[in-house]
């Protein structure tokens, strides 16, 4: 798909059909998740694919906005191996963590699949559900599958704000 048509059309989706995805969908998406760009390629980035009835009622368990999605995946990152900014400590993992994500989202709808991007989750309960290890953190949660008939957009999918207000030059 051409990119500008891509980043145009994708939207949040938030209404699926209830199969799982295929492992071939899967790896697709995790190889665009893989291939993405981090801080001096720590790929400090650790994934969890969430793609069963049992895994995905306990994902419930940890958010309500799972919108009935048979397939979920978890990005979490890993501090110890992330780039460290000298100036003032900053880590680079969790932004590479969600430029991850965000390679992710946009091959699922390159596939023609839905996916939203879900922040409204609790971590402690992502961690204890899945035993996810200590020092790996959770950063965002991408629920997904092939959309059902009735998906589409939000009405403010399409309001952005005149580029004037968040574009600056030179200086703020």
């Amino acid at each position: 798909m051409e990119f500008e048509k891509l980043i145009s059309e994708r939207f949040s989706t938030r209404s699926f059909k209830p199969e799982h995805l295929s492992r071939e969908l899967i790896d697709k998406i995790l190889k665009a998740g893989h291939i993405a760009p981090t801080g001096c390629n720590n790929q400090p980035q650790r994934i969890l694919v969430i793609n069963t009835d049992e895994s995905i009622a306990r994902l419930r368990e940890c958010t309500k906005c799972h919108f009935n999605a048979p397939t979920a995946m978890l990005i979490c990152h890993k501090a110890s191996e992330s780039w460290v900014r000298k100036y003032d400590g900053a880590l680079s993992s969790p932004v590479d963590a969600v430029i991850v994500t965000t390679h992710m989202m946009l091959e699922a709808h390159n596939l023609g699949l839905g996916c939203c991007w879900v922040m409204h989750f609790d971590p402690a309960a992502m961690k204890s559900e899945f035993n996810i290890p200590e020092g790996i953190e959770p950063v965002a949660l991408l629920v997904m599958g092939h959309p059902s008939e009735e998906a589409k957009p939000l009405d403010m999918h399409f309001e952005y704000r005149p580029l004037d207000e968040v574009v600056y030059y030179d200086s703020f």
